[in-house]
């Protein structure tokens, strides 16, 4: 089990240091899913162990389907990060981060449906930063932090906002299947996290539009607090709060969110009942 984690670490290292993206992908229907390097609308399947690419010949990003980038142990959020959303929602800055959790099987990866009832009542969305975990680690110094960072990615914490406020906790309200979509890419050469223009449009409405310049909490401190409570792995997700304009999703709309030098995560909303 060691030497499987030392080679999946050594792994995540090499493509940090080489390639710019990396993501999950599976050809339309088949079965097998592989990790892959993106260069631009070419996708080079990577062989984990040998850390390379498989085969020279690289496979077109349209003839595949974009996975969630990352398979972690857990999903860590942070709740109310930005200046600007707790003047919104006029709150008190929180003198430490406020955090909860995601199932990983609420995962789903760009283009794919968010799918909610209605007698779950108003169902919104919530424009992210993600960080995708490098290594293992355990009471990480804001100043190595970085050390453990693959990357970054889009995040959309929907939330069925008037089940939150009934159980008076988020549990419930934000573990539905389809709540967490994630990517489409781990983007691995952001230098400043903490300074990057992210934005959502809904049905090509501009609702959400700030800066990770206004975090209350910087990346490097979250990754430092969290690790003292819980253990990181690889590929773990830490997302960082969303800024002001969070809105409510309806059946058949398009959710887009969009974060400067990272990409663009794009879903549709279903109705299920």
């Amino acid at each position: 089990m060691e030497k499987l984690k030392l080679k999946v670490e050594n792994w995540l290292t090499f493509y940090y240091n080489i390639f710019m993206k990396v993501g999950r992908f599976q050809l339309k229907g088949k079965k097998k899913i592989f990790w892959g390097i993106v260069e631009g609308e070419k996708v080079y399947e990577a062989d984990l162990l040998k850390r390379k690419k498989i085969r020279k010949k690289s496979l077109s990003l349209g003839k595949l389907r974009t996975l969630p980038p990352a398979i972690p142990t857990k999903i860590i959020l942070v709740g109310l990060n930005y200046k600007d959303h707790a003047q919104e929602l006029k709150m008190k800055l929180p003198e430490e981060p406020l955090i909860f959790m995601k199932p990983p099987s609420s995962l789903i990866g760009h283009q794919d449906y968010i799918r909610f009832s209605r007698r779950w009542g108003r169902v919104d969305y919530e424009a992210e930063l993600a960080i995708v975990i490098k290594k293992e680690g355990r009471n990480i110094s804001p100043k190595k932090a970085k050390e453990y960072i693959l990357g970054y990615t889009c995040l959309n914490d929907v939330t069925a906002r008037d089940l939150q406020k009934k159980d008076g906790q988020w549990t419930r309200a934000k573990s539905f299947d389809t709540f967490c979509p994630l990517g489409p890419f781990v983007e691995t050469k952001i230098k400043d996290p903490n300074n990057l223009k992210i934005k959502l449009f809904l049905n090509n409405k501009l609702c959400q539009s700030s800066s990770t310049s206004n975090f209350i909490f910087k990346v490097e401190g979250i990754i430092s607090f969290i690790s003292s409570i819980m253990r990181l792995y690889p590929f773990d997700i830490i997302s960082t709060g969303t800024p002001p304009g969070v809105g409510r999703l309806k059946d058949g709309d398009k959710v887009e969110i969009e974060i400067e030098k990272i990409g663009r995560l794009v879903n549709y909303v279903q109705e299920i009942d």
